[in-house]
């Protein structure tokens, strides 16, 4: 478990790298052999992005890999990630995925545990406090995140 601790900290630096940019946050990284090779956060705000997600910039962020490399790797995120990030997920092969909270938002993970993911949800109080902290001072930002 101090492994998934080890990288989910660093998942959680990105989400307040993305808050301090005046963004969303929530954060992720993607880990292979024990080494991050991605890293990434919520840039929709800064970027006028409709897809740039945490888990969408971690994997571009990460670049181009093999489906050896997806095949072995994880990918941790602050938040449970929704459709759109789990289905990248599915769609490269990573084979598990490390939560930090699924309290304030979660995405499909029943789903995603059925194509044979190995999905666990940390319940990380840092995690779950600041992302509430984030929807109870902007709202209207999280509902168009989350597309309501």
């Amino acid at each position: 478990m101090s492994e998934h601790n080890e990288f989910m900290k660093a998942a959680v630096e990105e989400a307040k790298l993305g808050l301090e940019e005046g963004g969303i946050p929530i954060g992720s990284v993607l880990v292979i052999d024990g080494k991050i090779v991605g890293r990434g956060h919520n840039r929709r705000v800064q970027k006028g992005s409709a897809v740039l997600h945490a888990e969408m910039d971690c994997l571009e962020n990460a670049g181009r890999l093999t489906a050896k490399e997806y095949q072995k790797s994880t990918l941790y995120s602050t938040l449970s990630p929704c459709d759109m990030c789990s289905g990248a997920a599915l769609l490269y092969g990573i084979p598990r995925i490390i939560v930090g909270e699924n309290r304030n938002f979660q995405g499909p993970e029943d789903y995603v545990r059925s194509r044979g993911v190995d999905l666990i949800i940390l319940d990380n109080d840092e995690c779950t406090a600041m992302m509430q902290d984030f929807i109870n001072n902007q709202p209207e930002l999280w509902d168009e995140d989350i597309g309501e």
